[in-house]
């Protein structure tokens, strides 16, 4: 029986495109490099903000450390407010909980703890992974691994992670867990259209 829920965060629980946007915007702006390109911006709702200011970068390495130098000054609470959950994502996912244990795992970093002050879920995870516990982003399987271990489950096969991207069904495959597709940007076999569907979803799929 599945046991265990890992969510994404971006593009899952809340639609973070024009949030992301803005932050990496305000950056670029600040150490003189242009706004994100179309396919930058496309990239920047799933990649790490370490892989979004090395692709920039390009190599060099005084650009990179400007940006992670304004990166770590930067009150990035201001830009919560643009990111879009489909629900009431407190009850939602408390809801859940009655079925489920939870986890989180996420390619962000710095933001991670205050992401989960801001919408009141600090104590809705059994277990959170991201690119703060200084693991290789996904698509390694690292922040899955590390929430299987954190809430004990020893079978992933008892685990789904619950993701929007080809790098979050990648991280999942290589950590031995289940995928739940969300939205367009993942082709998955076994996909829903959003958040809201994910409940029945799971009921149906994964027994």
């Amino acid at each position: 029986m599945l046991e265990l829920v890992i969510f994404d965060a971006d593009g899952v629980l809340f639609q973070s495109d024009e949030s992301n946007i803005a932050y990496y915007n305000t950056i670029f702006q600040a150490v003189g490099e242009p706004p994100l390109t179309p396919e930058e911006e496309k990239a920047c709702v799933f990649l790490s903000a370490a892989q979004v200011f090395e692709l920039r970068s390009q190599g060099n390495e005084e650009r990179l450390k400007r940006m992670r130098e304004i990166s770590a000054q930067l009150d990035f609470e201001q830009f919560f407010k643009l990111l879009r959950p489909p629900v009431a994502l407190r009850p939602f996912l408390l809801d859940l909980r009655k079925s489920y244990r939870l986890g989180l795992a996420t390619n962000r970093s710095a933001t991670v703890q205050s992401l989960l002050r801001h919408f009141q879920l600090t104590d809705v995870f059994d277990a959170v992974a991201s690119c703060a516990d200084n693991v290789r982003p996904k698509p390694a399987p690292d922040m899955l691994t590390l929430c299987l271990e954190r809430t004990g489950l020893k079978q992933p096969s008892k685990a789904v992670y619950v993701g929007d991207s080809e790098i979050d069904e990648a991280a999942a495959k290589a950590a031995g867990v289940n995928f739940l597709g969300v939205g367009e940007r993942v082709s998955s076999a076994r996909r829903v259209g959003s958040l809201t569907e994910v409940p029945l979803a799971l009921r149906r799929w994964f027994k």
